[in-house]
């Protein structure tokens, strides 16, 4: 077990080190625009990636915002069952992100596809649509990148063996607490004290 652990650790320093930090750089200052532009931060992905999405839009949002530090709008696509399932049992599962991009998207905003694999269908019609629509997509990606890679204004890229979904997965997961971390670092003095008036 010991040396099952090591490697996993070992595969998942060596991924890790080898992210761009251009492209983290290039991330943040996409973020603060959107802010400055009042846009929305629209995240999607599916399985562990919808899971990602999840987590990453109460870090950017809720997490940041209780602390008086940054009023970015997001919104994870996947974490509405109730609509993921009606749209895709009426429509098709590809349509999931896409049906509800198309009647809200703009210019200003940013769309963050996470995909593993980057060709998953229903990032990919999202993704497209977000690029006909002259919006920025951001996307995470691992394995060779895929369509999301090429397609991605931004591309955070973990360099991993086909089907490393536990490597991939853990490095965008650290995308995200670097993103927090990096704007809570702004504001040492940030408020603890939640209470409500």
């Amino acid at each position: 077990m010991n040396n099952f652990v090591d490697s996993y650790l070992e595969k998942l320093t060596t991924a890790l080190s080898k992210v761009s930090r251009d492209e983290i750089a290039k991330i943040v200052e996409r973020l603060d625009k959107a802010e400055k532009e009042q846009g929305t931060i629209y995240i999607i992905g599916n399985g562990g990636s919808a899971a990602t999405a999840s987590h990453m839009a109460n870090d950017l949002s809720a997490g940041l915002r209780l602390r008086e530090i940054r009023n970015f709008k997001v919104v994870s696509l996947a974490d509405n069952s109730a609509t993921c399932t009606a749209i895709a049992n009426d429509v098709g599962f590809e349509n999931i992100f896409y049906v509800q991009l198309k009647p809200v998207l703009k210019p200003r905003d940013v769309v963050i596809a996470i995909s593993c694999s980057g060709n998953s269908p229903n990032i990919m019609k999202a993704v497209n649509f977000a690029k006909a629509e002259q919006v920025t997509v951001i996307g995470l990606t691992g394995f060779d990148g895929g369509e999301l890679k090429a397609a991605s204004d931004i591309n955070y890229h973990v360099e991993s063996d086909r089907g490393d979904y536990g490597i991939v997965e853990d490095a965008h997961m650290t995308l995200d607490h670097i993103l927090y971390s990096y704007y809570v670092s702004l504001k040492p003095e940030t408020k603890t004290n939640y209470t409500m008036v």
